[in-house]
This record gives structure tokens, C-alpha cells and sequence, in this order.
């Protein structure tokens, strides 16, 4: 902070430009920086954001040498710009989809790689059709720590493709929706039925708490492991001979002809898939159609078994 920099809060209101200049500040990590995406001077936007801190009546920037850094009010007012010029959009959008009897518009979508290799296109490509001015948005996200969800919770996506299971509850403020249930295999080299001499291949991401709990109880399993970035890269190698895995049913879609996939008995371990929405952007049309196509594409995928 600004040796002596003070603030006082006034009842004025931020308008849309003032929530765009302190998401750019953010972004940009500079006023300079800032000014250069809107189009706007330095001074113009120290100005605007002074006006900003003044107006909530705290300090939203530390200001250095390194440029301008979210204190943290400013982190939370950040996601707070973010969500509502969001509704902003979605007022214009749904407005005029009403008006014209459509589904138009951006709509962001946050997924982990195999939801989103595996069940976004076809549920894209049927959405789509249907209407044809809706204009996906996904960004991949890994599965770690907040995930796919955190990614709605910081007003970057309007939908998340999340796992969670139930006993975890969402982040504060998201809610979320079933969309499958999906099992684990066994997943071994083609050929190879004996796999004492063989490491387990994992990834991170595959996790639960009900996944785990299984695990444990496993003697079977080798406690030599080798750990990769994902699960694609955990099919190939089984594929080529090199260990074996526990892999999920949205993970084996079109798995390669080198390896068996083997039922892990009557009550294998099971992966939840959830959508994950702000109780704001839940009523939007473009989400409500999404979530109703990626349900169609879940049933469709627990069905081939």
C-alpha cells in the first residue's frame, strides 16, 4: 500500500466500467497494463480505481514498484466483478433469446481432461444443433484442489463438469447436480493375466474418498506405483505392456485394442460426476440446456457397459 494512501467509503454505486477496470487491473497486474486493454490512460485508471476503493471504503490494490497486486478485499471483489458482468451478459442474452424464442450467446464451461474429451462433444455437438448461436467456451482444468468447480466459484466458467463425492460438500455458494455414476476397471496389458510382477500406473486426479477407502482394502494391489500426468497417458502405457491400472468407464471410451478391461466385482468403485453452477447463473437457459445434454450423454455412457 501507498505510504499515507487512505480511504473513505461514500454511498455511490460502481458502475459496469468501474467492475471492468478493476478486473483488468487484476488480470493485467498494472494500471498500465489495464489501461492498455480497455484503451484508457494510466491516470484514467488509478483514478477510477481510487474512486472504486473510496466508494466500498477499503483499499482493493497494493501499489509497488512490481505494478498492482489484489489485497485481499480486492481478491474478493475481483470475483465479485467477474460474476456480475456476467449478468450483465446473461440479461442481454436471455432477453433477446426470449424475445427471438432462442439459445444464443457465449455459455463457459470448466472441465477436467476426460469429461471433457469424452462427454462435452457429443453433448456440445447435439446443443448445438438445436441452436445454433450459442457459442461454447471450455477451458480445461485439472481436477486438483478446487477444481473444475473453483473455476465457477471465480466467476471464470458458468458450468463446471466436477467429481464430488457425498461426502464432500460443494464450494460455498455453487450448486451442484448429479449428472453419472461411473465404475472403475480393472484395465491390464492384453494378454497379461498375471500381474504380480506388474506396477499400478495412477494420476492425481483420480481420487475420491469412497475411491480410496476401496483402495485400502485392496491387498491385492502392489504398493510399487508410477504416478503420470494423466489418465490417457495411464492407458497408453498399459496398452504398451507396462503396468496395469484402475481406471474409470469415461476414461475406457475407445481404449486402444492392446488392453482388457476386467468388471472389479458386484460393488466396484465408483466415480460421481456433478455439474457445478452459481445459484445466480443456474437459471440461465444456455446452462439448463447444457446440463440437460451432458445428463443425456452421462445415461448414454453408464448404459455401455
Amino acid at each position: 500500500m501507498e505510504a499515507g494512501y487512505s480511504v473513505t467509503m461514500t454511498s455511490a454505486e460502481l458502475t459496469p466500467q468501474d467492475l471492468r477496470i478493476l478486473l483488468a487491473v487484476a488480470e493485467a497486474g498494472s494500471f498500465t497494463g489495464a489501461g492498455e486493454r480497455l484503451d484508457l490512460t494510466q491516470s484514467a485508471v488509478s483514478h477510477a480505481v481510487r474512486a472504486a476503493e473510496r466508494r466500498i471504503g477499503v483499499v482493493l490494490f497494493e501499489r509497488g514498484r512490481q505494478g498492482a497486486r489484489p489485497t485481499p478485499a480486492g481478491d474478493r471483489a475481483v470475483v465479485h466483478a467477474r460474476q456480475i458482468l456476467r449478468q450483465y451478459e446473461l440479461l442481454v442474452a436471455e432477453s433477446r433469446g426470449a424475445a427471438a424464442g432462442t439459445v444464443s450467446g457465449p455459455v463457459r464451461i470448466a472441465a477436467f481432461r476426460s469429461a471433457a474429451v469424452r462427454l462435452l462433444p457429443p453433448a456440445l455437438e447435439s446443443l448445438t444443433t438445436r441452436h445454433p448461436d450459442l457459442v461454447p467456451q471450455v477451458l480445461i482444468v485439472r481436477e486438483l484442489g478446487r477444481g473444475t468447480a473453483g473455476e465457477v466459484a471465480d466467476g471464470r466458467a458458468d458450468v463446471a463438469i466436477a467429481t464430488l463425492s457425498e461426502q464432500d460438500a460443494p464450494l460455498p455458494g455453487l450448486t451442484v447436480g448429479e449428472l453419472l455414476r461411473e465404475p472403475y476397471y480393472l484395465v491390464r496389458p492384453k494378454g497379461q493375466t498375471d500381474l504380480s510382477g506388474l506396477p499400478m500406473i495412477d494420476w492425481a486426479e483420480n481420487c475420491s474418498s469412497y475411491t480410496r477407502s476401496w483402495w485400502k482394502r485392496q491387498e491385492w494391489l502392489p504398493r510399487t506405483r508410477i504416478d503420470v500426468a494423466d489418465d490417457g497417458l495411464v492407458l497408453s502405457m498399459v496398452a504398451q505392456g507396462v503396468g496395469f491400472a484402475v481406471l474409470p468407464r469415461l476414461t475406457l471410451i475407445d481404449a486402444p485394442s492392446g488392453v482388457e478391461i476386467i468388471p472389479l466385482g458386484p460393488q466396484p468403485p465408483t466415480r460421481r460426476l456433478v455439474s457445478v453452477t452459481t445459484r445466480a447463473t443456474a437459471g440461465a437457459m444456455a446452462v439448463r440446456e447444457l446440463i440437460r445434454e451432458l445428463r443425456v450423454q452421462g445415461r448414454a455412457v453408464v448404459s455401455d457397459l
